[in-house]
């Protein structure tokens, strides 16, 4: 095989795909659990969880598609397996039970958290100890992506009023009887 001359040495790129393998795990282990959740949701959210997360594992497919061809450019071969998948993944599965549509959300709302804490570390280790911008360029994009999932999921659930100002009223945690 013709060696790769990108820039980078044989460690940086093997570091940035050991972290693009991490996130691709994560990614594939957040479209299954986001579309379980699809077709198993029920109650008065039905119909708007369910449009909502096909949306979101759709974004999920492509982003699972472009971890595994930016693992491609840098030479390496990205997971393709389902141990693979649990083995490197940071998320873990809840199988064996199907949760309220609130419980639901709020998992998601966990595992995108924890997607974006991973992101933001990948996205300095990518630049700052291997040297490769375009990768952590890359990443920033799908951490962008599972900000904006992430803060739609929290409105979901968060449910408390908002004064004309923008901020939450001082009584935030408590609950208003015979209103």
């Amino acid at each position: 095989m013709r060696a790769i001359n990108i820039g980078l040495t044989e460690e940086q790129r093997q570091g940035v795909i050991n972290l693009l393998n991490q996130d691709l795990a994560d990614a594939y282990l957040l479209l299954v659990k986001t579309k379980k959740y699809h077709w198993d949701v029920v109650g008065p959210q039905f119909r708007s969880l369910h449009q909502l997360w096909e949306e979101h594992y759709q974004k999920l497919t492509l982003n699972i598609d472009a971890l595994a061809e930016r693992v491609r450019t840098l030479g390496g071969y990205p997971v393709g397996t389902l141990e693979g998948f649990l083995k490197l993944a940071t998320l873990k599965e809840h199988g064996g039970n199907v949760p309220t549509a609130t419980k639901m959300v709020a998992n998601l709302v966990h595992d995108h958290e924890q997607v974006i804490r991973n992101l933001r570390d990948h996205v300095d280790q990518s630049g700052e100890e291997f040297h490769d911008q375009g990768t952590a360029d890359f990443l920033t994009g799908l951490l962008e992506q599972h900000e904006e999932i992430a803060w739609m999921l929290r409105s979901f659930i968060e449910g408390e009023a908002i004064d004309p100002d923008g901020k939450q009223p001082a009584t935030k945690g408590k609950t208003a009887v015979g209103v």
